[in-house]
């Protein structure tokens, strides 16, 4: 079942709360969502603001074996 039983995770858990207190960590959760629903909230502006470069896809396929028999020679 991996190196850790649920017995020890479980130990880990109360020692955690021991130290930090539910409050910190229920603070940190909230911390942490907020920056995970930002960076997921910055990464659709930003994919949103760069519209398609119809230049930059040609739909050309390029044979590398072609080439390298054509520096070679």
């Amino acid at each position: 079942m991996g190196a850790f039983s649920i017995w020890h995770w479980l130990i880990v858990l109360v020692i955690v709360m021991l130290v930090f207190g539910t409050k910190k960590l229920r603070n940190m959760g909230a911390d942490l969502g907020g920056a995970v629903k930002g960076f997921k909230d910055g990464m659709k502006e930003a994919s949103a603001d760069k519209p398609a470069d119809p230049q930059q896809v040609t739909g050309e396929t390029i044979d590398v074996e072609a080439r390298r028999e054509q520096t070679k020679t």
